[in-house]
C-alpha cells in the first residue's frame, strides 16, 4: 500500500513507455492533496485499464497539481531512452502549477530539477504520489497509442501499445518501419539494415 510522506509539498514522478518500440515516452508529476486521499492508488501495471482510467479521473480532480509531458520518438533516438525519460520527467515537474519542495521519482535515476529530488526503486508501489504519477503517465500514453493506431492500423498499437510482442515484430517485418517507430531500438534498427 502506498505511503503518505509528511514532507511539505512533495510531487511524485513516474514515466510510461520506456520499453516500447514505438511512440513517445510520457512522464507525469503529481502533488496529492492530503485533504482528499484517493483510495486504490498503486503501481499502474498492477491495475486494470478500467481501474486506471477511473483513478486518473480522480487524480485530475483532486490533486493539488498535476502535469503530463513527453519526449518524442526523435528525441528518444537522438539522446537515448533513459535521457529522454529524464527529460520528460523534467518537463512534467516544470509544468506543475505549484512548485514542489521535493520530487520523489520512481526508479534509480533522477532528472535534474530545481527542487530536491530522490529516487525510490519500486516507488510506484510504495508512495501514493508516485503511484498517481504512474497512473497518469500510463493512461496518457495508452490514449496516445490508440490515436497512433488510427494513423497506422497495420501495427496493432491498440493491442500492444508499441511493446515488442511477436505480433508487433511480425507487423514490422511485413509493413516496414513507420514514422513513429524508435529507430535506435535494436529490433527496429535491425530491420532498417535489411
Amino acid at each position: 500500500m502506498p505511503l503518505w510522506l509528511p514532507e511539505g509539498l512533495v510531487c511524485g514522478v513516474d514515466e510510461a513507455g520506456r520499453g516500447p518500440l514505438a511512440g513517445s515516452v510520457v512522464a507525469a508529476a503529481v502533488i496529492l492533496d492530503p485533504q482528499h486521499p484517493i483510495d486504490g492508488l498503486d503501481d499502474s501495471k498492477k491495475l486494470s485499464a478500467k481501474r486506471r482510467e477511473k483513478l486518473a479521473e480522480e487524480i485530475r480532480q483532486h490533486a493539488l497539481a498535476w502535469a503530463v509531458a513527453e519526449a518524442s520518438v526523435e528525441e528518444i533516438d537522438r539522446i537515448n531512452i533513459l535521457q529522454a525519460s529524464l527529460l520528460a520527467m523534467q518537463r512534467a515537474v516544470s509544468a506543475l502549477s505549484i512548485t514542489p519542495e521535493k520530487a520523489l521519482v520512481d526508479g534509480n535515476k533522477c532528472p535534474r530539477l530545481s527542487c530536491l529530488v530522490e529516487a525510490i526503486v519500486g516507488g510506484d508501489g510504495k508512495v501514493a504520489s508516485i503511484a498517481a504519477a504512474s497512473i497518469l503517465a500510463k493512461t496518457t500514453r495508452d490514449a496516445a497509442m490508440l490515436e497512433l493506431h488510427k494513423q497506422y492500423p497495420d501495427y496493432g498499437f491498440d493491442r500492444h501499445m508499441g511493446y515488442p510482442t511477436p505480433q508487433h515484430l511480425q507487423a514490422l517485418r511485413e509493413h516496414g518501419i513507420s514514422p513513429v517507430h524508435r529507430r535506435s531500438f535494436a529490433p527496429v534498427a535491425q530491420l532498417s539494415l535489411l
